[in-house]
């Protein structure tokens, strides 16, 4: 029974012992950072690789160093010109002194979360509707700052801030909707007339080359006819210039030897 009593103490000792040594046995990965209390009190932030603590004293609590994203759902706010908008946005954002993101804040997530959702309404109240919607870069550019200014001193660095979305009201996308196609009838219309105006421009040098020189203006005469008739079965009748009656005149005077019409 001594023997007994002997084994299984030793063995109620050595698990004793192991659990001690696995409690005080920590793996920080690469991307990690291992922010160790004692007692209590920061003592300090330990790199990856195999890590001892001592049992029961120290704590440690990981802190992930790598990339991380928060989804913003939709948030309705006003612009500057009264115009109600649904706006939702994607934050980027990495913890870069992970004791500052454990001690200073309770959950520095939810801290980064709160501060894009409240800057995100402040910058899209004082802007408006036109500027949100063709000059979005310049809205996220100012979130990130506001945002990244204040994350600042917990430790969180905010990289990226992202506009996904904006919804407008049914009302105002069918205003937009009329300004648009007005704008693409004026284009065409502005467009028309530059073309009617090259036209006449054209038409008049073509008219001042005619003018100048008359067989042109018959060779151009005689290309519309030709046109004329290969559309359709037309009956032309052709003006003969009166010219021609006059040169045939002038013949038929130095023949007789005397006026081809008149006389005793």
């Amino acid at each position: 029974m001594d023997n007994i009593g002997t084994i299984v103490s030793s063995g109620v000792v050595l698990v004793s012992v192991l659990v001690v040594i696995a409690s005080a046995v920590r793996i920080v990965k690469e991307w990690e950072r291992g922010v160790i209390f004692r007692l209590g009190r920061l003592s300090g932030t330990k790199g990856p690789g195999l890590r001892f603590i001592v049992p029961i004293i120290d704590r440690m609590q990981k802190v992930s160093l790598q990339r991380d994203v928060i989804d913003v759902p939709p948030q309705d706010a006003i612009t500057s010109d009264n115009v109600t908008v649904s706006v939702n946005a994607v934050a980027f954002y990495r913890v870069f002194e992970p004791d500052k993101a454990i001690v200073d804040v309770r959950d520095f997530r939810q801290q980064t979360f709160q501060l894009v959702q409240t800057t995100l309404r402040s910058v899209i109240g004082q802007s408006e509707l036109d500027q949100l919607l063709k000059d979005r870069d310049s809205i996220n550019r100012q979130v990130q700052e506001l945002v990244d200014q204040a994350t600042e001193p917990f430790g969180v660095k905010v990289g990226t801030i992202e506009l996904k979305d904006v919804g407008l009201p049914q009302s105002m996308q069918r205003s937009m909707a009329k300004e648009a196609e007005a704008e693409r009838e004026r284009r065409a219309k502005v467009i028309h007339a530059a073309g009617e105006a090259q036209a006449a421009v054209q038409l008049r040098a073509a008219a001042d080359t005619m003018a100048g020189e008359p067989a042109a203006l018959q060779l151009r005469y005689l290309q519309t006819l030709t046109e004329i008739a290969l559309e359709k079965n037309s009956t032309i009748m052709f003006p003969v210039p009166i010219d021609i009656f006059a040169a045939l005149t002038s013949v038929l005077e130095s023949a007789s030897g005397r006026p081809a019409t008149g006389g005793d």
